[in-house]
């Protein structure tokens, strides 16, 4: 673990996880703000468990116990602050709605940029050392504040649909394609219509949004194949396919040979 910014109230720091690494339960008296940067685990927030990825966000209000376990390396940007560091009533405000409750939020896409930049000037601001300093990573923690208090908000479909993007939907394909399994899952993740999805996604791309989920797959499976040594049922799970035979058909239709096939070939050359 290493320190990136601190002082009397506020702080950041970078928190990395070894693959099955555990950070046993314990409770803070300050507010954190946790955001994954790589990697993927499971974390308990009081009574809750949940996965977490990259680009997710933990939100532990003081005295929540929770603990975390690494599935393979984590890596998490931690923001940490006392609630004297907010000292108005309007930021107390804004401090109270966005810790209701313990909870694990996943950004829309656009969301996630915004909130990822506000932490990059956090970090620019530290090494700074003027008397501005303190005043910039207030506002840059309030908008923070803000983003999650407007993610919690319930968008309608309608609502969510006029902002959202085919390249959104792609990078969420991208980055979460081992764990989609269908059209309905890829809906849920970026809170839109399942026919939406299609019709923008198609539009833009010329293949529908589950074909490009196989091509991504087919993809990293083709580097897995080639470049180490793991039992091909290892991989088949390990990019997303739920059975063998599955992964055998997929990879045949979009590669013209089996996986085992290409495999000796590429080993051959």
């Amino acid at each position: 673990m290493s320190s990136i910014l601190h002082n009397d109230k506020v702080r950041i720091f970078e928190s990395k996880h070894k693959n099955f690494q555990e950070v046993h339960k314990h409770f803070h008296e300050t507010f954190q703000i946790l955001y994954a940067l790589e990697g993927h685990g499971n974390c308990q927030l009081g009574n809750d468990d949940y996965i977490i990825t990259k680009d997710d966000v933990l939100i532990i209000p003081p005295f929540t116990s929770h603990s975390i376990s690494a599935n393979t390396k984590l890596t998490i940007l931690v923001l940490e602050f006392d609630q004297k560091y907010l000292n108005t009533h309007i930021e107390d405000d804004l401090l109270e709605r966005a810790f209701i409750q313990p909870e694990r939020r996943t950004l829309y896409p656009f969301e996630s940029s915004e909130f990822r930049q506000l932490l990059r000037k956090m970090l620019y601001e530290i090494s700074l050392q003027d008397d501005l300093q303190d005043h910039i990573l207030k506002s840059h923690l309030i908008e923070i504040l803000c983003i999650l208090i407007r993610s919690k908000r319930s968008k309608s479909t309608n609502q969510y649909q006029s902002v959202v993007r085919p390249e959104s939907i792609k990078e969420t394909i991208d980055r979460r394609y081992y764990e989609l399994q269908s059209l309905e899952d890829l809906s849920k993740k970026v809170n839109v219509s399942k026919s939406y999805i299609q019709r923008i996604f198609k539009d833009q791309y010329s293949r529908t949004p589950m074909h490009y989920l196989s091509e991504v797959r087919i993809g990293r499976a083709k580097q897995l194949l080639t470049e180490s040594d793991q039992e091909i049922s290892s991989i088949c799970f390990e990019v997303g396919f739920s059975s063998l035979a599955t992964f055998y058909r997929i990879f045949k239709k979009h590669v013209g040979i089996p996986p085992n096939t290409y495999r000796s070939t590429y080993n051959k050359t």
